[in-house]
């Protein structure tokens, strides 16, 4: 009982220290993954705090709703366009970075080479946690956002099977081409495979279920129940975390209710923050600073062939995918080198190895600890300034007056309606109704008035907003056909070919159904 009642404690007290941190960054400007880190770091130099950083805390608590969490924000139709740079950097970059920081490694410390390609494959993983956060911040370019992001959710599952080759071959000593190129494609499409499958199903389950306490709970099944079972079968949990967070998000809204979307958003932007600030405070916690510093030149190395990899792969693949899809601005190249940080991921991989490492296994330790602060400290700092140098931050006045009164437009709106229900209900008067809804009106009036004078003044604004109310009116097309064509009123056939032409239109091409805006 004494022991329950310590660790509720010392988890109550890591909450309160990250909600006081989470206070304070928001007058400093500070990522707040990186002030978790320098608060765990001063902690734990004052006093240490008696726990273990074990690494199924880490990949069976905290990183099934982290992945899950951003899946479920990823617009499948945003990755698209962006797929070939998002597989490339995912799969053959983890791969290629595996290979270059082993081979340094291998030639500046101690290490074996076996050794120093399971380091590769361990520090490969990218966690953009702080950079993306600071995306939304400065306003970074919302395409760039989708490519860090959506590069650190494939990566992660990739790093981590081929570590667990990795690691295998360091072992025991046994090494097959075809037999680790079998296990893992078996891995890795095994547990992509898994994931949408459950996603599928529980999209469907949604679809048809109207409550959002079951809804809500059936998403909290799917993230740490895929992890669960790709592991039970022994393919990569992660993957299907991924898969199933993609294929829900993506699918599961269309059948649920606002009051659903909004709890279910609001319940996984909480449990992220949650996750997010356990794992960089414990991170920080459990850095051991004088095993830092008597392997400093190790460490240093270990930083340098993590930069060189990231260099050689974002610039050089980069430049070989633009040759046959879209080319990436070299401003965006830039960030997406300097944003290479790591995190939990890398962590959790140093800490399974076995103890039959022997003490070779310290050190890597020691380097990850090393690579994951300097990342944190050193670039997630540094990227708002570079952002700005590069000029991918900011929105013009018009734009931001624009977000704003629509954004008060749609409050308003929601408001009127939501009004209408509790009078439906009888929960309130019709003349408090009829007071409110008069202070609303006058309210949207005004707000209506100005954002017509914007976008007459802007007609850009005019144009974006124009694109955007032709695609959701096209989503709602496609939407009526699927209706039709699951009530037998029209044929699979004509269904198909109906849907084709708003896929046309979606994609921006000529369609019948709805005119483009001149």
């Amino acid at each position: 009982m004494d022991t329950f009642l310590s660790t509720e404690t010392l988890i109550i007290e890591l909450l309160l220290v990250a909600s006081l941190v989470a206070i304070v960054v928001r007058r400093l400007r500070v990522p707040y993954t990186v002030a978790l880190v320098v608060v765990g770091l001063l902690i734990t130099v004052q006093q240490p705090v008696p726990f273990e950083l074990v690494p199924e805390l880490i990949l069976a608590l905290f990183v099934p709703p982290l992945l899950f969490e951003a899946a479920f924000h990823i617009n499948l139709r945003d990755v698209r366009r962006l797929l070939p740079h998002i597989f490339g950097l995912a799969v053959p970059g983890v791969i290629i970075t595996t290979f270059i920081v082993g081979g340094l490694i291998f030639w500046t410390t101690r290490l074996s080479w076996p050794l120093a390609l399971v380091f590769g494959a361990l520090i490969a993983a990218t966690d953009p946690v702080a950079v993306v956060a600071l995306f939304r911040a400065i306003g970074i370019p919302h395409q760039l956002s989708v490519l860090v992001e959506s590069e650190s959710l494939m990566n992660d599952g990739t790093a981590i099977v081929l570590f667990n080759l990795m690691l295998a071959i360091a072992v025991t000593g046994e090494f097959s081409v075809l037999g680790s190129l079998v296990d893992f494609l078996r891995v890795a499409v095994g547990g992509a495979v898994i994931g949408a499958l459950a996603g599928f199903a529980v999209a469907q389950l949604i679809a048809r279920i109207d409550d959002y306490l079951i809804e809500t709970t059936l998403t909290t099944v799917l993230a740490f129940g895929s992890y669960l079972l790709a592991e039970r079968l022994h393919v990569s949990g992660v993957l299907a975390v991924v898969a199933a967070g993609l294929i829900v998000g993506n699918l599961g809204p269309r059948g649920m209710s606002p009051t659903t979307r909004l709890v279910l958003f609001n319940f996984w932007e909480y449990t992220a923050f949650l996750a997010n600030s356990f794992v960089f405070l414990l991170i920080g916690l459990d850095v051991n600073l004088p095993a830092l510093a008597s392997n400093w030149q190790a460490v240093l190395w270990a930083i340098a062939a993590v930069l060189v990899g990231r260099v050689i792969v974002v610039y050089g693949l980069a430049w070989l995918i633009g040759r046959f899809s879209q080319t990436l601005p070299w401003g965006w190249r830039h960030v997406l080198n300097w944003g290479g940080l790591r995190g939990a991921v890398s962590l959790a991989l140093v800490l399974s190895m076995p103890a039959t490492l022997g003490p070779d296994r310290e050190l890597l330790r020691v380097m990850a600890f090393g690579v994951v602060l300097f990342t944190l400290l050193g670039q997630a700092t540094t990227m708002a300034p570079l952002a700005r140098r590069l000029k991918l931050t900011g929105q013009s006045e018009a734009r931001i007056g624009y977000e704003l009164r629509h954004g008060r437009l749609a409050a308003l709106r929601a408001a009127e309606s939501h009004l209408g229900q509790l009078l439906r209900e009888g929960i309130i008067a019709r003349s408090v109704f009829d007071e409110i809804t008069a202070a609303i009106n006058r309210q949207m009036t005004t707000e209506a008035a100005a954002l017509n004078e914007l976008m007459r003044d802007h007609p850009d604004l005019h144009t974006q907003e124009m694109l955007t109310a032709r695609r959701e009116l096209l989503r709602a097309g496609r939407s009526a056909i699927a209706r039709l064509q699951r009530d037998g009123i029209i044929s699979e056939n004509v269904s198909e070919a109906l849907t084709r032409e708003v896929d046309a239109g979606l994609a921006g091409e000529a369609t019948d159904l709805l005119p483009a805006p001149e």
